[in-house]
């Protein structure tokens, strides 16, 4: 008796095994490759005048609210007015070719284009001064700063990734006058110190949509 079906017909159980297999790899092979965790972090453009984080920061000594100055007071954190460069670098530096377009924009009054490295939607939500003020340090967001030759970005800044601290602040609380130290460490008993910073301040990160998206 003839057969009422093709050998390739065996192999069904097989494709319809891997048929979700695949969607698998499809389904989270976009939902990574699209993620900020791939496209922004290591995101690193090229300025106008290139600026060593490493050198100001690093060996100078700079505080980070040198510069940007509106830190602790406001939503946004600042990008530095070119006078700000000047305060130094009138006598430091001054026949730098490399600071040329410096030059020029304090004697035009025409303001420097910095590229924003850490830049949010306009969607979400974030304010700088709320942060500090809790005692959430520089490098918990931009990371080790102050060994950047060039400013990049390390963390994914996602709505995952904030929920993740917003659930529980605690591992990423300093004090606030620590907010700024790049090389400031959390003690064996930080666990304790967080929890009763977090009891004292009442702090409690919103985790529902309306706490970022006003």
């Amino acid at each position: 008796m003839a057969q009422l079906f093709p050998k390739w017909i065996n192999r069904l159980p097989l494709i319809a095994a891997a048929v979700p297999f695949l969607g698998v790899i499809l389904v989270g092979g976009a939902w990574y490759y699209g993620s900020p965790k791939y496209t922004d972090v290591g995101y690193r453009p090229v300025q106008p005048v290139p600026y060593s984080h490493a050198l100001h920061v690093g060996e100078l000594g700079l505080d980070c609210r040198y510069c940007h100055t509106s830190v602790e007071v406001s939503p946004v954190a600042n990008v530095p007015p070119t006078q700000t460069c000047m305060n130094c670098h009138t006598t430091v530096l001054r026949d730098s070719e490399k600071l040329a377009p410096i030059r020029e924009s304090a004697a035009t009054g025409k303001r420097m284009r910095w590229v924003r490295v850490h830049n949010l939607p306009d969607y979400a939500y974030f304010n700088h001064s709320i942060h500090v003020h809790a005692g959430v340090g520089c490098v918990t967001c931009h990371g080790k700063i102050h060994e950047m030759e060039v400013v990049t970005q390390v963390q994914p800044l996602s709505m995952g990734w904030c929920l993740d601290c917003h659930r529980d602040p605690g591992p990423n609380l300093r004090p606030p006058e620590e907010v700024t130290n790049m090389q400031w460490f959390p003690s064996k008993n930080h666990a304790e110190f967080a929890q009763r910073v977090i009891e004292e301040r009442q702090i409690r990160p919103p985790v529902d949509c309306s706490g970022c998206h006003r």
